[in-house]
């Protein structure tokens, strides 16, 4: 039997045996630095031989484009929304995450079927629904779930990118304005994040030491699954 499973009937034609790689989940909160750390561990992971595709939500070639105009618009309810997203999520799944993983490619993924659960849930979605749309989804080698509280998340977002309205939860009218809705937002998403964390095993990192320290971490966590170097390294 193949070392990867579906959540539960899975996508049909696709052998699980058949997949070599490694799926690898970074997950949090909005600002804890998610794409910071997939940049940095898809530099290591190179330079140490493996090859390397790394993808997130609204990439996909079918509904990325779409999903992301849909979101500029602010119009679509929320289980449209779900849907849309669902739909960006199989479609990458399909035809960049598993043709990677049976060439034997490390795969890093800015979010997973997880944070698109969670904002669903959060919306109003019946959570048992909502995990049935993603039964087709591979069950991920591991989880780093990036943890940081929300006064950093604020400083963070802040002094980047600035609020903006999904990540601060304007849909849901959860505040007077951005900052509050922001507080109030991915206070919620922190804990449902947190049971997901105890339920689907996450490893948790403390996101909010500094750079290196938290990178170091998670190479930690993932140098037990890369005993050998992936056999597909461009030559």
């Amino acid at each position: 039997m193949g070392r990867f499973e579906f959540y539960g009937p899975g996508l049909t034609a696709v052998e699980p045996s058949d997949l070599k790689g490694k799926l690898v989940v970074v997950e949090g909160a909005d600002g804890v630095g998610r794409s910071t750390h997939i940049g940095l561990l898809r530099e290591w992971l190179e330079s140490n031989g493996h090859a390397v595709l790394d993808t997130g939500m609204t990439r996909s070639a079918l509904a990325g484009k779409g999903l992301k105009a849909a979101k500029e618009g602010h119009t679509l309810g929320g289980i449209t929304m779900s849907l849309f997203y669902a739909t960006d999520f199989a479609d990458r799944l399909e035809n960049e995450m598993i043709p990677a993983l049976r060439a034997g490619f490390v795969v890093l993924t800015d979010r997973y079927i997880y944070s698109l659960i969670a904002r669903a849930t959060i919306r109003g979605a019946n959570p048992q629904w909502v995990k049935g749309v993603y039964e087709f989804a591979l069950k991920p080698d591991i989880v780093i779930y990036l943890r940081a509280p929300i006064d950093e998340l604020v400083t963070r977002v802040v002094q980047t990118s600035g609020f903006n309205y999904w990540e601060s939860g304007m849909d849901l009218r959860l505040g007077e304005d951005m900052f509050d809705s922001f507080i109030a937002y991915q206070g919620k998403l922190l804990t449902v994040f947190d049971s997901m964390a105890s339920e689907c095993g996450f490893n948790v990192v403390d996101a909010s030491e500094n750079i290196q320290t938290v990178s170091e971490r998670i190479k930690a966590l993932l140098e037990p699954l890369l005993v050998q170097p992936c056999p597909c390294r461009p030559t």
